[in-house]
C-alpha cells in the first residue's frame, strides 16, 4: 500500500504544474482552479484504482474540464437565483443613513421599488434639503414638475409601505 501511495505522490509531483495550469484556464479564479483541481484529482484517483499509468494524465485533464464546467454552472445558477430573489424582494440599497431597524429596512425597500424619477426628487427634497426650484435646476425640469413628482413619489412610497405593512401583518 505504501508503494502505491508513493507512486501517486511521485505522479502528482511530476504532473501537478501542468494540471494546475489547465485548471486555471478552465476556471474564473485562482481559488476556483484550486478547488476544481482537487475535485478532479480525487475523481481521477477513485476512478483509476491501482498505480498511475499513461492514461491517468488524460483522465485527470478530462476530470478537470468536467469539474470546471460543473462549477461554472453551479455559480451561474446561484447568481441567477440571487438576482431573481433581489428582483422579487427589491434591492436593498442604502441611500441614506438610518438606524438599522425594521422601519429603515422597509423604507429602503420601498424606495427601491418606486420609479427613479420620483426617488431622486424625494431624496433631493428630504435628505438634500432642496427647494422645488433647486430640484428643478438640478434635474433640468420645472419647479412644478419637481413638486408633482414629489407628490406622486410620496404617494407611491405610501402605497409600498402600506402594502409591506399588510404583508407583514398577514
Amino acid at each position: 500500500m505504501q508503494e502505491l501511495s508513493d507512486q501517486w505522490k511521485s505522479w502528482l509531483d511530476e504532473n501537478s504544474g501542468r494540471l494546475m495550469l489547465f485548471a486555471r484556464q478552465q476556471t474564473r479564479s485562482e481559488a476556483d482552479a484550486e478547488d476544481v483541481l482537487q475535485l478532479a484529482l480525487v475523481k481521477t484517483w477513485k476512478t483509476h484504482q491501482g498505480a498511475p499509468d499513461a492514461r491517468v494524465v488524460s483522465l485527470a485533464y478530462t476530470n478537470i474540464r468536467r469539474c470546471a464546467i460543473d462549477l461554472a454552472r453551479s455559480i451561474d445558477r446561484r447568481r441567477r437565483r440571487e438576482n431573481q430573489a433581489t428582483l422579487d424582494q427589491g434591492e436593498m440599497v442604502s441611500w441614506f443613513q438610518l438606524p438599522e431597524d425594521d422601519t429603515a429596512r422597509a423604507l429602503q425597500v420601498a424606495m427601491s421599488k418606486i420609479p427613479e424619477k420620483f426617488r431622486e426628487v424625494i431624496t433631493l427634497k428630504i435628505w438634500g434639503d432642496q427647494t422645488f426650484d433647486g430640484i428643478g435646476e438640478t434635474l433640468g425640469i420645472s419647479a412644478n414638475t419637481a413638486a408633482s413628482r414629489y407628490r406622486y413619489g410620496m404617494e407611491a412610497l405610501r402605497r409600498c409601505l402600506t402594502k409591506e405593512k399588510l404583508e407583514i401583518g398577514s
